[in-house]
């Protein structure tokens, strides 16, 4: 049985259809408890970094579309408008359990470049030596295609990779992997994959939601990418993230990318 509990520095990603309604509004309930786990995981011990998706999304709902736009300008608007909603909750909530975070905003090519990422992996080190949270989210709202990430489930492995995690948790709207569309009634959860195939990869081409622009492809492609750091990756339903604490115990329903 492969174990997670001694697992000690963990980026946990969490997508926008974990943290908001299907409008695009900040599930604020769902945040509230997310933060409070992480916060006891932290005081347990634990290293914590958060790599969080949603400006967008959020900054959508907030300017009242009904979609995430797809416009470059719009996009970027939102995000702006999105990602300062997201840090002053993030801020509020963790403040309640005394601890600090830290908005981190990354491109590509920042992380790409070989001294600009050891610049940013050097402020991570110095943030959690502080005990601060870094919170990690790519900039939307100044970069464009040739610098943007393909989805955050990408920003997550290679923040992963850059500060050399024990773990990587990307919480979602299911349970993990399935052998089909989780939808079809015979559907079975994979639990455990030791070699991503590709009949997996073809099974996984399913779509995010209005306001998120992943799938399972995406978190497929986040494992392999984090397995090149030889770091594994957890998939798991992120509706309650008290989740996290059965993910610990080893009792946890998910797929693990060994």
């Amino acid at each position: 049985m492969y174990n997670i509990s001694d697992k000690k520095r963990i980026v946990v990603k969490v997508g926008t259809s974990t943290l908001s309604y299907g409008n695009g509004n900040i599930n604020i309930r769902r945040v509230e408890t997310l933060v409070r786990v992480l916060s006891d995981m932290i005081n347990s011990g634990k290293e914590v970094l958060l790599v969080t998706s949603g400006a967008v999304g959020v900054g959508a709902g907030r300017m009242g579309l009904s979609e995430k736009p797809l416009e470059v300008t719009v996009k970027q608007a939102c995000a702006a408008v999105g990602q300062s909603a997201l840090m002053n909750l993030y801020d509020t909530e963790f403040t309640k359990y005394s601890h600090t975070v830290a908005q981190i905003l990354l491109t590509r090519d920042v992380v790409s470049n070989k001294e600009r990422s050891a610049n940013v992996q050097n402020t991570f080190e110095r943030l959690l030596s502080m005990k601060a949270v870094p919170i990690i989210n790519a900039n939307d709202s100044v970069s464009i295609e040739q610098l943007d990430f393909d989805e955050n489930d990408t920003l997550s492995a290679m923040v992963a990779k850059l500060i050399r995690a024990d773990l990587l948790v990307i919480l979602t709207d299911v349970d993990g992997l399935y052998d089909k569309n989780p939808s079809e009634p015979d559907a079975k959860l994979i639990p455990v994959v030791n070699k991503i195939t590709g009949e997996m990869i073809e099974n996984a081409k399913d779509r995010g939601s209005a306001f998120s622009s992943g799938g399972m492809l995406t978190k497929i492609e986040a494992a392999m990418l984090a397995k090149e750091g030889d770091i594994s990756t957890v998939v798991i339903n992120g509706e309650n993230p008290r989740i996290l604490y059965d993910l610990f115990e080893n009792k946890a329903i998910c797929t693990i990318f060994i």
